[in-house]
C-alpha cells in the first residue's frame, strides 16, 4: 500500500507540477497579447495564487515522494538517472525562483498601469522576454525529469 500511496502522489506532483506551469504560461500569454494592463494584473493576480498553492506544494512534495518512493522500491540515490533527476530539478529552480518574483514586479507594473490609465510600461515588457526566456528551459527541464521518471534509462557518466 505504501508503494502506491507514494508512487501515486509522486505522480500527481509531477502532473501538478507541469500542469500549472504550462497553465500559467498561457494564461500569462494571453493576457499579455491583449496588452490591457488591467486584464494583465487581473491575471498575474490569478497566476501568483496559483503558483503558490499548486506550484509551491508540488516542489516541496516532489523530493519528499521522490525519496520515500526510492527507499520503498530499494533503489539508491545514487542511481544516475535519478541523480540526473535531482540535477534538473535544481535547474528547474533556478530558472523557477526568479519567474516568481518577475510575475509579482509584471503584475504590480500592470496595477500601476491600470490605475494610472497608462499602457504596459517598457519595465513590463523586459520583464516578460525575461520571463518567456526563463520558463523555456524550466518546462523542457520537467518534461525531461517525467521521462526519466517513466523511462529510468541506464546512464553511463
Amino acid at each position: 500500500m505504501a508503494f502506491e500511496l507514494l508512487k501515486f502522489m509522486h505522480i500527481i506532483g509531477a502532473c501538478v507540477l507541469l500542469g500549472t506551469g504550462a497553465g500559467i504560461a498561457f494564461f500569462m500569454l494571453m493576457a499579455h497579447r491583449t496588452g490591457d494592463a488591467h486584464f494583465v494584473a487581473q491575471t498575474a493576480d490569478t497566476v501568483i495564487v496559483a503558483d503558490f498553492i499548486f506550484t509551491t506544494t508540488a516542489v516541496l512534495v516532489q523530493p519528499i515522494t521522490g525519496v520515500l518512493l526510492a527507499w520503498e522500491v530499494g533503489w539508491t540515490l545514487s542511481e544516475k538517472w535519478i541523480l540526473l533527476s535531482v540535477g534538473l530539478y535544481f535547474f528547474v529552480g533556478v530558472f523557477w525562483l526568479p519567474v516568481v518574483w518577475i510575475q509579482w514586479k509584471m503584475r504590480n507594473l500592470a496595477r500601476d498601469a491600470a490605475v494610472e490609465g497608462e499602457q504596459l510600461p517598457d519595465a513590463y515588457h523586459t520583464l516578460f522576454r525575461i520571463w518567456v526566456v526563463c520558463g523555456f528551459p524550466a518546462f523542457f527541464a520537467v518534461l525531461a525529469i517525467v521521462w526519466l521518471m517513466i523511462v529510468r534509462p541506464s546512464i553511463v557518466f
